[in-house]
């Protein structure tokens, strides 16, 4: 039996007619402005090649860890959705989607996956086992087409600029096929990448020494000392910068902060590039990093991003196989005001820095997160994150940050996925979700509401770009 797709025009607005009148004025406002999409993970290759992608499944389901982790989490094998898996048929991979589509309800995939399917595709039946061969072909259709090209969709909506997320050992090549299809005029989209070192910092990364002798042959300095380990930092965020990076970020275990002394350093780097390091080592010396890397964005001005508090990799036998970002990777309790304060004390008080804040857990916001950026001029939050970048999740953000932070220690919405066409509807569930909390303040005589549509326009715009110097 198919049933209707339709997209309400007041959803996640606010269900009491006064707010939800409100809500909609202001979203009237933001629903077309140009999107900044400051952090993320989607595949540079795309914009480099702009070549068609392959199928349905190619698009919507492989790059998607939101999606497949829950399919896995009910006894469906990767392998049978393609993930890691060339061989698999994708359109049983996707004949296998929708017939689980239902696992999805009240999820926010199911909403972002909905607006796809209706805004992107055109579909006006709901995805499901008997619609699954029709959305099947016509999406793969579809993408045969240049109007579903990379390049294409990213002008489609309204893309201001992306910026992708590469390690130091990459060589950027696909950035730099797209900055030559700049300058030829061929494409003006904006592309850029945001310096991750982490395979580089953290000694418990798979192939730590190996990466190092990596990093010592792009960089041209000696990585095995610190000295030359340090310079070869510089070297490649120098270099990265140069090919339009204006961040860095870095996804350690803790929040963990400390400063060492030149000596101390030195010893401890003789200490963890050994085969045998311990994990006291490894957390001291990630720890350190990061107050070192707070110091080079305060000399090269690239914005600093901290994501900590993810178990990465969780399941062993799930890495084993499949290897890293397969949906395994779980939210642990996360100490900031103790585990910053190292950093903090060296450079917390300078106001030319920006150090931007996530967490996944949610039980730090109002506790230690508002107050320690309602109070360092280094410091801003960013959104509600990962698991939880959700409806309730954002809601729950605004309502504990606000009161102590204010909305502009915050720097509006990224969408931090690899899923190309989740971008807009991600964009697009924030800003219904901003706008909703901003009406309730006005209803509640708390703003006013050309304040809130002001407000509005920088949450979903204004304050990424510039606290992402873009």
């Amino acid at each position: 039996m198919t049933r209707p797709l339709s997209l309400h025009p007041d959803r996640l607005f606010p269900s009491d007619p006064l707010p939800r009148a409100i809500a909609r004025r202001l979203y009237a406002e933001v629903a077309d402005l140009p999107i900044i999409s400051p952090h993320g993970h989607t595949d540079p290759s795309w914009f480099a090649g702009n070549a068609p992608f392959g199928n349905a499944a190619e698009l919507l389901l492989h790059p998607d860890h939101y999606v497949f982790r829950m399919l896995y989490s009910q006894g469906i094998a990767l392998d049978a959705l393609g993930i890691g898996n060339p061989d698999a048929d994708p359109r049983e991979s996707w004949r296998l989607f929708a017939q689980n589509y239902h696992l999805f309800r009240g999820t926010p995939s199911r909403m972002w996956m909905d607006w796809v399917f209706a805004e992107a595709f055109g579909f006006d039946v709901q995805f499901s086992s008997e619609t699954s061969d029709h959305y099947y072909d016509r999406i793969t259709e579809a993408l045969a087409t240049d109007a579903f090209r990379p390049r294409a969709l990213f002008d489609r909506y309204r893309i201001e600029v992306i910026a992708t997320t590469e390690s130091p050992l990459d060589t950027l090549d696909h950035h730099r096929v797209i900055k030559d299809a700049n300058v030829r005029g061929e494409w003006g989209g904006r592309v850029i990448t945001a310096y991750r070192p982490d395979p580089v910092v953290d000694p418990e990364y798979e192939g730590f020494r190996d990466n190092l002798a990596r990093f010592s042959d792009i960089s041209g300095e000696d990585a095995f000392s610190y000295a030359g380990y340090l310079a070869a930092h510089r070297n490649r965020r120098a270099f990265f910068a140069g090919m339009g990076a204006t961040s860095t970020d870095h996804g350690h275990p803790t929040a963990a902060t400390a400063d060492l002394s030149d000596a101390e350093a030195e010893a401890l780097f003789v200490r963890v590039t050994r085969a045998d390091v311990s994990a006291t080592d490894a957390e001291l010396f990630r720890a350190h990093m990061l107050t070192v890397m707070a110091g080079m964005s305060r000399d090269d001005g690239l914005v600093m991003q901290i994501h900590p508090g993810a178990y990465r990799n969780h399941n062993p036998w799930l890495f084993a196989h499949y290897g890293r970002d397969k949906g395994a990777d779980i939210p642990t309790r996360t100490d900031y005001v103790r585990a910053l304060r190292p950093l903090l004390a060296r450079y917390g008080n300078e106001a030319g820095l920006t150090i931007i804040l996530f967490t996944l857990d949610e039980s730090s916001y109002a506790r230690e997160l508002a107050p320690l950026a309602g109070h360092y001029p280094a410091l801003k939050l960013g959104p509600a994150w990962w698991f939880h970048d959700s409806p309730e999740g954002m809601r729950r953000f605004r309502a504990q940050t606000t009161e102590t932070a204010g909305f502009y220690n915050s720097v509006g919405f990224n969408d931090d996925t690899r899923a190309f066409l989740s971008i807009p509807a991600r964009h697009d569930v924030a800003r219904r979700i901003d706008c909703g909390f901003l009406a309730t303040l006005v209803a509640e005589h708390r703003m006013e509401e050309w304040e809130a549509a002001e407000l509005a326009v920088d949450l979903s715009y204004n304050l990424a770009k510039a606290a992402y110097r873009l």
